[in-house]
């Protein structure tokens, strides 16, 4: 082999390499794969860089590669990631010092109405479901952590903002209609420890409460066994539910709670 084939091989190599990493089918099931198994836990790319442990720097170095160039490479990361958080949490270590509830909303059937309804329309029902249910939260000294398309995710330190502010969202979002089109919300909320990364949060019990509101129906406010406990018991009525969901404890409890 002559030196000059030496380089073209391996631009070659590396053409093929860059077009495997950005092919949308095999990132797609990267995705799902690591979604199904861990859960779908988002690295948000404006981590700051406040913490200075392996893993937060980990984070960071993976979310600001997976902003630049999407690919498979950082779903296999993120999985690396995301399981090294899971054992970390299993074995006491990995998560927060200090209890925060964390809020998760999603709109009931979006994705299926904004398909035949057209971007115009879609957009106009996010701004005026974000109007709906950002106020609630503020006003409860909620905090908006971040917008994911359809829903929010917001943290909370106690159960009962928590839980009134997704009370007075459902209502407000109720309100709402686009064109004869009325949006349902469903909420999910749990109490827990997750470990904070610049703006964001990481780790299961994130996950719990974004399954928590996959679970829900519409309407329904689910939190899980802990955060019902941090409740007045005079302030709502509970029904239990259990239910399994990848990225979540399969011993899980939850609760469908209304206004007493």
């Amino acid at each position: 082999m002559s030196e000059s084939s030496s380089p073209r091989r391996a631009r070659r190599l590396a053409g093929t390499a860059r077009r495997l990493n950005r092919s949308p089918k095999l990132l797609d099931a990267a995705r799902r794969t690591r979604e199904w198994a861990l859960g779908s836990q988002q690295i948000d790319h404006g981590l700051s860089s406040v913490r200075g442990r392996p893993a937060d720097v980990a984070f960071r170095q993976l979310a600001a590669l997976r902003a630049e160039e999407p690919g498979v490479a950082g779903e296999l990361g993120a999985a690396i990631l995301q399981s090294w958080q899971r054992l970390a949490e299993a074995q006491g270590r990995g998560r927060g010092e200090v209890d925060v509830v964390v809020l998760f909303t999603d709109l009931v059937s979006f994705s299926e109405w904004a398909l035949e309804a057209g971007d115009e329309l879609a957009v106009e029902l996010l701004r005026e479901v974000g109007e709906a249910i950002e106020p609630p939260i503020l006003s409860r000294r909620g905090e908006v952590v971040k917008r994911l398309g359809d829903g929010l995710m917001a943290v909370f330190r106690d159960a009962s903002s928590a839980t009134e502010a997704a009370f007075e969202a459902r209502d407000r979002v109720a309100l709402v209609n686009l064109d004869g089109h009325r949006p349902q919300l469903r909420t999910g909320i749990h109490l827990g420890r997750p470990r904070k990364v610049g703006r964001d949060y990481l780790g299961v019990d994130v996950n719990i409460a974004a399954r928590l509101a996959e679970s829900a129906q519409p309407d329904e406010v689910l939190v899980s066994e802990r955060t019902l406990r941090a409740l007045d018991p005079g302030s709502v009525s509970a029904r239990r539910r259990q239910f399994r969901a990848p990225g979540a404890p399969p011993d899980l409890i939850a609760h469908a709670v209304r206004r007493a």
